[in-house]
């Protein structure tokens, strides 16, 4: 059984209801759920939350939300890979057997069904534990500031200083839309980022983290300029 689980716990704290505000005409949550729909994936996609109003909104978009997600698993300090595991025990307990399970969180406009089945496809075809998503840094990491508490700044590395841009080694990081990965690993806390992952890169116009107002006012242009562009071609 390959089962989608969509964390969204009612508690936000830094963009209140985030999982469900308006985002270009629809609940935040809503694109993914279509896009874990639309990927042809999933023999099951849930919505793992705490929040009724939530679970509600996730129903009308074709989700399942077959269990509410207890009090212990849905606090600010809670991370990804309990709450995941918790869902695909829910499951064994009701006689069903999920063996590749993808997390994509509520918070991804961006996330694609192609690059879902990218993931998929990874999964079936290699011995890794997980592939999730991934895009560059849009600046070399070795050539990081720091502010200091003078309100200097000082660098991380600053044997780099002199080095040409073109000469660092590119650096990556976690695009915040999905992680594949085999129940197993789930179940038995195996750490996403490690030797047993495989990156899936995505381009860093389609991949932006919502956490803050900020955020999410340039999410909504990314995706103006996403959809003039589409429009276009």
């Amino acid at each position: 059984m390959k089962l989608a689980v969509i964390p969204a716990r009612g508690g936000s704290k830094r963009i209140p209801r985030k999982n469900i505000r308006q985002f270009a005409g629809k609940p935040m949550i809503a694109w993914s759920i279509e896009a874990a729909l639309k990927s042809g994936c999933f023999d099951r996609v849930s919505v793992s939350t705490d929040d009724e109003e939530i679970a509600e909104v996730a129903r009308s978009f074709g989700a399942e939300v077959p269990f509410m997600r207890p009090a212990e698993l849905a606090n600010d300090h809670t991370p990804t890979i309990p709450v995941i595991a918790h869902a695909i025990q829910w499951h064994q307990q009701q006689g069903e057997v999920p063996t590749d399970v993808c997390c994509i969180y509520a918070t991804a406009p961006f996330v694609a069904a192609g690059d879902i089945r990218k993931g998929r496809d990874i999964l079936q075809t290699t011995d890794c534990d997980y592939a999730f998503s991934v895009t560059s840094f849009a600046f070399p990491i070795q050539r990081a500031i720091r502010i200091t508490a003078e309100q200097r700044v000082a660098m991380f590395d600053p044997s780099q200083f002199g080095t040409r841009s073109q000469d660092l080694e590119e650096a990556y990081h976690d695009a915040g839309q999905f992680y594949w990965g085999r129940a197993a690993a789930w179940l038995g806390a195996v750490p996403i980022f490690s030797a047993g992952a495989v990156p899936i890169v995505l381009p860093r116009f389609r991949v932006q983290d919502i956490d803050t107002q900020e955020d999410w006012e340039r999410a909504e242009w990314m995706l103006r300029a996403l959809q003039a562009q589409e429009a276009q071609s």
